[in-house]
């Protein structure tokens, strides 16, 4: 089973249960700030290790009409002074082959492969090529036994600080849907596995332009997966009002509800890991 470690953050499915939480897009310095300060005092209070996740950029938006992010500059300013402010490490997702660098010589902690890209061989291998610990989101096409190939490609770099990530699996037409032997089939490569809670309860392109989902599965999806006793990290795109975010809104929980959603996983990971550590 691989371990490795994340600034103070101990990264290994055997290990107590890391956050990977903050909005789908960064809107400004002083909202996420705001955002951050919020998860990570909900996450102390509860024991909980939490890496802040925002994007600078949502290349993968159902329409071209709608909000993509502030920009990889900007974004990475932001990004960067939460970090340094709120001392949390931080991710964000990366689109093209040039951003690998770029990205990592910001200060990012853990570049994320977004879940469309996750057999682009040149940007797993430029991610790969920096150091970074990488976050790979499993395709909504793509078998969980063959994610190991995908790691396989991220660990030729001889970089093998690789999460590997579920997010649902395509079930029709706009519709998503989880298989929890994902989690141990993934777990089985011995890489640290993450569940994102938000996006497998999104409908793509549910809403014409836009992407649906159904928050009110979060947290269901989310002391499911958490029970299986493979996962290294929850990741749940979070706002203080969904309703009104540039995207991923009907996915994305209330900060209101973030605590009690919380409290219950932390329950569950005790009980299942309590031989493991």
């Amino acid at each position: 089973m691989r371990i490795f470690n994340i600034h103070n953050i101990i990264m290994g499915n055997n290990q107590p249960f890391v956050l990977i939480a903050g909005p789908c897009q960064i809107e400004s310095q002083q909202h996420a700030l705001d955002t951050a300060e919020q998860i990570k005092n909900i996450t102390n209070d509860l024991g909980i290790r939490f890496v802040y996740k925002s994007s600078f950029d949502k290349a993968n938006r159902s329409s071209v009409s709608t909000k993509r992010g502030l920009g990889i500059k900007e974004g990475l300013e932001i990004l960067n002074t939460v970090k340094h402010k709120l001392g949390v490490p931080i991710l964000t997702d990366i689109h093209e082959s040039w951003q690998a660098q770029e990205v990592s010589d910001a200060g990012v902690d853990i570049l994320q492969i977004p879940a469309f890209l996750c057999r682009q061989t040149d940007l797993l291998l430029a991610a790969g090529e920096t150091g970074c610990a990488i976050n790979v989101k499993k395709g909504q096409f793509l078998a969980p036994h063959d994610m190991k190939n995908v790691a396989a490609k991220i660990a030729s770099t001889g970089n093998e600080r690789i999460m590997l990530c579920e997010r649902g699996y395509t079930h029709g037409y706009n519709n998503l849907v989880v298989d929890m032997r994902s989690l141990p089939i993934m777990a089985s490569t011995g890489y640290p596995v993450v569940f994102d809670a938000t996006h497998s309860v999104q409908q793509p392109g549910g809403m014409g332009e836009r992407s649906g989902g159904d928050r009110t599965m979060v947290p269901y999806l989310a002391r499911a997966a958490v029970a299986t006793g493979s996962v290294a990290a929850v990741f749940m795109e979070c706002h203080e009002d969904p309703d009104c975010a540039p995207s991923d809104g009907p996915n994305m929980i209330k900060l209101d509800d973030l605590s009690n959603i919380l409290k219950d996983l932390v329950a569950i990971d005790e009980i299942v890991k309590r031989k493991s550590h």
